[in-house]
Formats: structure tokens, sequence, C-alpha cells
């Protein structure tokens, strides 16, 4: 393309493609088709396009018995409209071969295969509404081998949360431990007793003795380590031995975050505040420690007048008489060195630009708008006296 003819200066393809998330939008398209390998990469990638549910949420909530996951599950589910799924849940469609074949491994009191597992957990997955609004895990993988069997099937959560809590702790909740059979929401005699009668009275005790509890603690605690092994990238423990909604703020905290992406990245940091704020320090001090250019606009002028430029020899008198600069002579040399290489490598943090509102709005139309942005609103006139009356006390002394 002809260089006249650019709809964009080249420093504004970055600015969009970042804006747009367009570097996450490939990497997600990337990880899927490596995943699923289609036999046609351009349909499957438009129909992944179609779905537009990169968003959607995929967590897993473990921990052992009796440590809330079941109530944390269903509130995230309710809270982020997401589709809970456990090895109850599973095992309700009684349509699906796989289904059947799970239920005669359990009438027969022996363990289901991994592998069978993880068929009936990509089986529901595969679903539209898990499609679209995301799913949450409950109670699985409950070991290393069922990790590598979702990840071998496609089935990669982004966020893993581990509920954890003293054994003790644990073995007396489950002896007040109470299930309800038609919401499957859990309660608790102690901590967490219904208000209302009718749920009272269907409410349940799990069939889990405190030997049988000892005995899933013991084999928790074994297969823990090669799970953490697998996701420890996307997993964080949080202390179960709280308030629930303490545990519920933690991890809705959590899984509303995003992992740090791949997807390059130059900072462009803009400090604003009152004079006396300490944005300067703040700026040399972030320069200091991430390598990007520090840039005073104040101080960029006086280059540019010492450097005798173009620009310098037009903004000279406004310097010299002590007059405040006009903005499009600012915005010019301001633009030039935010766009030099150095700064397009590297990054900036910007302090001292802009002052009002006019100045910030011909900033974003600059093609160097800031990516991150920082205000010191802070007591700046007791900041002042007291480094004057210091100097003065200097001085007198």
């Amino acid at each position: 393309m002809d260089a006249p003819a650019r709809p964009w200066p080249p420093q504004a393809v970055g600015a969009y493609a970042e804006e747009r998330e367009l570097f996450r939008l490939l990497q997600n398209m990337v990880g899927e088709l490596l995943i699923h390998k289609p036999d046609d990469p351009i349909q499957y990638m438009i129909n992944h396009l179609k779905q537009n549910n990169d968003d959607a949420p995929r967590i897993c909530v473990l921990g052992p018995p009796a440590s809330g996951k079941t109530t944390v599950a269903t509130w995230l589910c309710k809270h982020l409209d997401a589709i809970r799924i456990s090895q109850e849940t599973l095992l309700l469609k009684e349509i699906l071969a796989l289904t059947k074949e799970a239920k005669a491994y359990k009438e027969r009191k022996q363990q289901i295969p991994s592998a069978l597992w993880a068929n009936l957990i990509q089986e529901r997955l595969s679903n539209v509404d898990c499609i679209k609004q995301g799913w949450i895990l409950e109670g699985f993988p409950e070991n290393q081998e069922q990790a590598w069997m979702l990840q071998s099937s496609g089935i990669i959560p982004r966020h893993i949360v581990v509920l954890y809590a003293p054994d003790t702790v644990l073995i007396e909740r489950n002896t007040g431990k109470r299930l309800d059979p038609f919401t499957e929401e859990v309660y608790h005699t102690t901590f967490d007793w219904p208000s209302d009668p009718l749920v009272q009275q269907r409410l349940v005790k799990p069939d889990l003795s405190d030997q049988e509890m000892s005995t899933k603690l013991l084999e928790y605690h074994r297969n823990f380590p090669g799970i953490f092994q697998v996701y420890q990238k996307v997993l964080k423990s949080i202390n179960a031995d709280q308030p629930c909604t303490d545990v519920f703020s933690q991890v809705l905290t959590y899984v509303q975050t995003r992992h740090r992406s791949a997807a390059p990245f130059t900072p462009r940091i803009l400090f604003c505040g009152p004079p006396g704020s300490g944005k300067s320090l703040q700026a040399a001090l972030i320069a200091q420690k991430y390598g990007v250019v520090n840039i005073c606009c104040g101080q960029l002028l006086k280059e540019a007048v010492a450097d005798k430029t173009e620009l310098g020899e037009l903004v000279k008198p406004y310097v010299d008489n002590g007059y405040p600069v006009p903005d499009n002579l600012v915005m010019k040399i301001l633009a030039n060195r935010l766009n030099a290489l150095d700064c397009a490598a590297n990054g900036w943090v910007l302090h001292g630009f802009p002052r009002d509102r006019e100045q910030g709005e011909q900033l974003q139309q600059s093609h160097v708008t800031p990516n991150r942005f920082s205000n010191h609103d802070i007591m700046c006139m007791e900041n002042l006296l007291m480094a004057r009356y210091r100097s003065l006390w200097t001085l007198h002394r």
C-alpha cells in the first residue's frame, strides 16, 4: 500500500489491536484449533466467532469433603448465570448410554473409570447451554489421572478454585451437614440453618460417617499434589474456615480476573495530579523499575528550546517570557517524542500533560492514547507547606 494512502499512522495500528483485544482473540482461536484439530479450520473459526463465548466462565471448584464446594458452586452459578455440573447431576440423565454405564459401575460399588467421567463431562459441556453460558465443574477432577483426562478431551478450565480448612473443622462440619434433596443446597445445623420450616422438614443427613470422612480426607490429601501440578498456573487456594459470604467474595473476585495474556503489551502510562502530589517522583520510579521512558512535558519543552529544533524556536519566546505555550505546539512536540523509537519499543510514562479537558481530548486524538492512568489526588497544599517550612527551618539553623 502506498504510504500516503494508509488509513492510519503506524502507531495507531498497535493501539487499535490492543483496544479491540485482537491478540487475545487470535490466541483463543489458535488454542481452540490446536485442541480440537478440526478438518476445516476456517469454518471452525467462523463458528467460534459466532458463538461469542470467549469470556464465558470455565471454572472448577475443588476441595475436601464439607469444605463448601456445593455452596460456592451454586452461588457462582446464580451470580454468573453459568451451568453447574457435578458427578451427581451427570448421573441424572438416564437417556445417555454413558450414564447407564456409569450407574452400572456404581450399582456394583465399583469405581467409575476416569475415562468414563471425562466422556460424560465432555458430552455435557457440548450442550448449547454450557457453550453459551459457561460452566462450573464441582468436585472434579479428584486426582491427576482425571485432570489429564480432561486435558486430553479438550476441557481446559480457566480458573481452578481450591477450598481448604483444617481437618478437625471439616469433620465437625460433616456432623451437622444437611442436604436439601429438592434444590441440592447444603445447610448446617449450627452455621447455616434455613429459616423456612418447609425446607427444614425435608433436609436429610448425608450418608457419610466420621470414619468414611477421615478416609476421604486422607485420599484427598494424597491426590491433591497431582492436581496442583497440572493446574498450578490457574489455581488459587482459598481458606474455607470463615463465613460463607467472605469465602464467596474471594472466589468471585478470583474467577472474574483475567490471567496474564501472552499478547504483546507496550505500557503507555499517564500520571495526573496537582503540583506537589508526587507524580514526578512516581514516574521516575516506574521508569527505573520497568524500563519505560520518563517524559515530563515541561522538561520536554525546555529540551526542544535547547536543541534549537524548528518547533523549539517557535516555543522559545513563550518559555523565555514565562508564558503558556499554545496547545498545538505542545501537542506536536509531545507527539514527536511519544512516537520515537524508544517510546514505541519500551513504552512511556507521561506527566505534566494534559492539564485540562481540552488538552486531554487532543491527546486522545493523537493516536498516542495511554492504556494506564493514575490520578494523584492527595492533600497537596499540606505537603507544599510542610516542604516550605522544612526549607525555611534548614536555612535558619
